[in-house]
């Protein structure tokens, strides 16, 4: 994903609060006894484990260890909430549905039935005052904001804002009248690569292992009980090495997602996400052979320019 970044709303995501509308994530809930026996069956984290306001990310595996979907999941009184984003929702949805058969599980839609605004920015909690969540990435709590019930999330870059769909509005102004400032994919995208997160269905995909993806410390567990691709991601973690890793890209240009990047010759990826960042420059993800170690120079498609490979996060320049 290729952005250009305003400098004011980057300004905001970095130094102060911004608020951008992420609605469009898809959303699913599952409700009844069995509901955390059946979502621990059947995804990579350890669902079991997740105390009562607070969550974990995790992935929806093929049989071969592939991701399928990126999920977090928060875990209530009442329910286990689930959102991804749209690229993987359908699997997901499928996943649910159909291997649910014998558990007491009940699954619910949310996608339209529920909003979702992310406060990014180091002023998130002075705006919230003491309705903020617990400083553990996940944990979560209920509140209340222009007279509207929410639950409040804690991300690794501030606060999700989960609400129903109808007070979305309400609940938008109160937070930019407290001070947050509205601003649009490009700037969140920027902030977002140079914390070093891949995104389901730019920079990950269905050809993906966690492992791979880096998130695997976060998202996969190796103690817990059998789950689909289980076999496969634990082998490839005590046993093998990833074939690929997502790194980051110091660029001397603008490149477009789906560059080619070559080393000697050879084409070991292709750029996922750009962003001209205020503070670091030209700056990209990538899924990476491992052969392009951090401090290779690569060379971009048909020459057009150069990328040197950084280990993620990206780092202030010296």
């Amino acid at each position: 994903m290729a952005v250009a970044t305003d400098d004011r709303e980057y300004r905001a995501a970095t130094e102060a609060v911004a608020l951008l509308d992420r609605s469009e994530r898809g959303k699913l809930a599952l409700t009844g006894e069995d509901a955390v026996v059946f979502l621990d069956s059947l995804l990579s984290n350890d669902i079991a484990g997740v105390a009562l306001g607070s969550g974990v990310d995790a992935t929806l595996l093929t049989h071969k260890g592939r991701m399928l979907a990126e999920v977090r999941v928060l875990r209530s009184e009442d329910e286990l909430e689930l959102d991804s984003e749209r690229p993987g929702l359908q699997a997901l949805f499928d996943a649910l549905n159909n291997f649910r058969i014998g558990y007491r599980a009940e699954l619910h839609k949310r996608t339209l039935q529920r909003g979702l605004l992310s406060l990014i920015g180091p002023g998130v909690d002075a705006l919230l005052g003491p309705q903020a969540p617990p400083p553990a990435e996940h944990d979560h709590v209920s509140a209340t904001l222009a007279e509207r019930p929410v639950r409040l999330i804690r991300t690794d870059l501030g606060v999700d804002v989960l609400c129903a769909s109808e007070d979305t509005d309400a609940v938008a102004g109160a937070l930019t009248a407290a001070g947050a400032v509205a601003i649009d994919q490009p700037a969140a995208e920027t902030v977002r690569i140079e914390s070093g997160r891949p995104r389901f269905g730019i920079e990950i995909g269905e050809d993906t292992m966690p492992q791979e993806a880096g998130i695997h410390e976060r998202a996969v567990s190796y103690s817990k009980g059998c789950y689909v691709g289980q076999e496969t991601v634990a082998r490839l973690y005590w046993k093998g090495k990833p074939n690929r890793h997502l790194r980051g890209l110091r660029l001397d240009r603008p490149a477009a997602p789906g560059d080619s990047l070559t080393l000697a010759g050879a084409q070991v990826g292709s750029v996922g996400s750009f962003a001209d960042s205020p503070r670091l420059g030209p700056i990209a993800l990538a899924m990476l052979r491992r052969e392009a170690e951090p401090g290779s120079e690569l060379q971009l498609a048909g020459g057009a320019g150069r990328a040197v490979v950084v280990e993620l996060p990206f780092s202030p320049p010296a």
